[in-house]
């Protein structure tokens, strides 16, 4: 018997990979099956989505038509959900999402404050709609561009609506898409390619992965409308293999789109053909790269070839190839269907519309955002982001990925575009950014993303291959107190010789970090290398632990989790570390009750405390 209710309900639940990781998919079940034995199917219907992109807040569910946003549902929270939501009209408010800020209470997703100061664009739809349903694509008038460019414009004519627009590629570069495109149409060589680059390698970035798994359709009519306007019918997404999800989506979304002829043969009865086939990368960040990316699906090595010739003129097996990425696609269609002068209003001169991050770190509120360009770092960090953890104080923050570069407190009011951020020694990239405290090292941060892009050079070119792991070595020496003044001026020739000269972008991009630490941190690596300190107390070389003795009450808790056994002492003994054998884990001073708090973690200098435990309470 279906129960009596006012109105209809729909309960969203986020199934981006982050909330499935929390078991979301149980949670969508446990409401389905309630639901049904609740007798509510005629009126409330469960509808699972990709990711909201307030990850840290999943599994999130959010019931319509109110707007409630619940947080950290669980599959034991569904009855009270139904039971008192649905039935009863009392909000389950256990389950609200909490200010870290302020403290506040806030039940509507269109009053956090993460949510409200965003303006997504290339994010319109996820976290709103099925993505493995086309039908709710098509209802927010999902394939109208895609119409419109076939039976309505002529390709010069969207190929001019791009350029107008001022839409520039998202993977990093910043390329004119418009211009891509036109050079790719006047190409002579048959056949042509549209590829879609989604080998997304960021540490910590996943901008790519969740358009696809929420928005999948928005990047397929957006490749769609390049093939028709550089003429080509053959589409490749190149996508990692570490994202089943997005990879399962898609497909899902290109059996749909086939089956409704909005892709393979006669689209729409235009005569217009176009057809997409996925592959999947190994997990190579170098095959982020345009050209080391072709030779991937080609079946070759992923590494970058010289240029000229570029993509446009002889990229795919050598013909003409209109490479974009998965946020730039996605944008297409909203051009289309509202026009380049509507995108131009949104951003600034040189960079116009939005840009989407992954804000992640020390900050309070982490998860994916999109922002108008021209907004400011600050406005990010602080309005959107919260500010950082723990009431904590800002240090630093890096955008553009592993070989971003890292931007001062004194930065934070610089404006958000391609321009900008360059000029301040850092850059837009795919859309990585990493905020940090004072808990940070400069010096420690840097030599751990250098690491990273020299693990993922290919090593074609000498640059790259060599100057790399030199750099690291001298960040190695620093951190062990081994440096001087002329490492750091080393660094620094080493960094922009790399830059000027490397083969692609991965190695011309790759010192940033290192430089940009230098250029606005000096102080902290002159700390490493004159003063043999590290500030931050991270460097194991550069610091030491001590029992304290007028705070130790020789409980013997620090003695028995030492996994070296470099700890001496006894019942109401003053504990002694063994300097020698300590091994700078930190898990005495993790393990110290903070009633005691017994134990100092020290840099650059020696604390007086005695060689052998002595009785509590000695002189």
């Amino acid at each position: 018997m279906e129960a009596k209710l006012n109105g209809e309900y729909t309960i969203l639940v986020c199934q981006g990979t982050g909330c499935v990781s929390s078991k979301s998919d149980r949670i969508t079940q446990a409401l389905e099956n309630h639901i049904k034995q609740s007798g509510l199917s005629k009126n409330v219907h469960v509808k699972l989505t990709g990711c909201h992109g307030f990850c840290q807040q999943g599994p999130i569910v959010i019931v319509e038509p109110e707007g409630i946003f619940y947080t950290q549902v669980k599959e034991e929270d569904v009855a009270e959900i139904v039971q008192s939501h649905i039935v009863d009209r009392k909000y389950v408010e256990r389950l609200f999402y909490h200010n870290p800020v302020t403290d506040e209470v806030i039940p509507l997703y269109k009053d956090i404050p993460f949510y409200s100061r965003q303006h997504r664009l290339i994010l319109r739809n996820c976290g709103h709609i099925n993505p493995e349903q086309i039908d709710d694509y098509l209802a927010t008038g999902g394939y109208a561009a895609l119409k419109k460019a076939i039976s309505e414009m002529e390709h010069t004519q969207i190929i001019e609506e791009i350029n107008r627009s001022g839409l520039r590629g998202r993977g990093g570069a910043g390329f004119p898409t418009g211009k891509k495109w036109d050079e790719a149409h006047k190409a002579k060589e048959q056949p042509k390619y549209v590829v879609c680059n989604a080998d997304e390698g960021d540490p910590g970035a996943f901008m790519d992965r969740s358009v696809l798994e929420a928005d999948p359709h928005s990047v397929i009519e957006g490749m769609a409308i390049a093939g028709y306007a550089i003429g080509t019918s053959e589409g490749y997404i190149y996508v990692r293999a570490e994202y089943p999800l997005a990879v399962k989506r898609l497909r899902i979304a290109i059996a749909q789109a086939k089956e409704r002829k909005l892709l393979g043969k006669n689209i729409m009865g235009s005569g217009f053909n176009f057809d997409i086939e996925i592959m999947q990368g190994a997990g190579a960040f170098v095959c982020g790269e345009g050209s080391a990316l072709m030779y991937s699906i080609e079946g070759k090595r992923g590494m970058p070839r010289v240029r000229p010739p570029r993509s446009v003129a002889a990229g795919l097996w050598g013909k003409p190839t209109s490479l974009n990425n998965v946020k730039t696609y996605a944008s297409v269609p909203l051009i289309i269907n509202r026009g380049a002068d509507w995108y131009r209003s949104i951003g600034t001169e040189g960079s116009k519309g939005t840009a989407v991050f992954a804000l992640t770190g020390k900050i309070a509120n982490s998860g994916l955002i999109e922002v108008p360009m021209g907004a400011t770092l600050r406005e990010v960090v602080f309005d959107i982001g919260g500010g950082v953890q723990e009431g904590k104080k800002f240090k630093a923050v890096q955008t553009g990925g592993p070989s971003g570069g890292c931007l001062p407190e004194s930065a934070l009011d610089l404006t958000i575009d391609f321009e900008s951020l360059t000029k301040a020694g850092s850059m837009m990239g795919s859309g990585g950014m990493v905020v940090m405290d004072t808990d940070t090292c400069m010096v420690d941060l840097a030599r751990f993303f250098l690491n990273f892009c020299c693990n993922e050079s290919c090593g074609k070119c000498v640059p790259c291959r060599e100057g790399l792991p030199l750099m690291i070595d001298i960040m190695h020496k620093i951190t062990r107190g081994e440096g001087d003044l002329h490492d750091i001026d080393h660094l620094l020739d080493l960094g922009e010789t790399v830059t000027k000269s490397a083969l692609c972008g991965l190695g011309t991009t790759a010192p940033n970090p290192v430089l940009s630490s230098i250029r606005y941190f000096r102080d902290e690596w002159e700390a490493h290398v004159i003063d043999k300190k590290c500030p931050a107390l991270v460097c194991k070389a550069l610091i030491n632990f001590y029992v304290l003795p007028d705070k130790c009450a020789g409980c013997g808790i620090c003695l028995r989790a030492c996994p070296v056994e470099a700890i001496s002492g006894g019942k109401r003994l003053v504990h002694v570390i063994d300097q020698e054998k300590c091994i700078k884990c930190a898990t005495c001073l993790e393990k110290c009750p903070e009633r005691f708090s017994a134990i100092a973690k020290v840099t650059g200098e020696q604390i007086a405390v005695p060689k052998e435990p002595v009785p509590i309470g000695t002189p």
